[in-house]
């Protein structure tokens, strides 16, 4: 599985420390009738110092992650907060 870096976010937080969030799409493959593979898209985000959340394989279509991404970093979601966007998301 290959990582390609999108962006970065840097927010203060609630505890007065400012937290920066980094933000990966995801490319893997996906298995499609067990003779042909294509290209899979997921997304990872990791908080500098912090935790990392990552969930690959939720698309095969760019412009769905494209969406994706941008929601997540919009608003600047972390890595606690990702599986709640993303199972909305989907």
């Amino acid at each position: 599985m290959r990582e390609l870096f999108v962006g970065t976010r840097t927010v203060p937080g609630e505890d007065g420390q400012t937290h920066r969030f980094e933000y990966y799409v995801l490319i893997g493959q996906m298995e499609v009738a067990h003779r042909f593979a294509c290209e899979s898209y997921g997304v990872k985000v990791r908080e500098t110092g912090g935790e990392t959340a990552a969930i690959p394989d939720l698309t095969v279509d760019t412009r769905r992650i494209d969406a994706l991404l941008e929601l997540l970093t919009r608003n600047t979601v972390g890595p606690a907060g990702l599986r709640d966007v993303v199972d909305d998301w989907l």
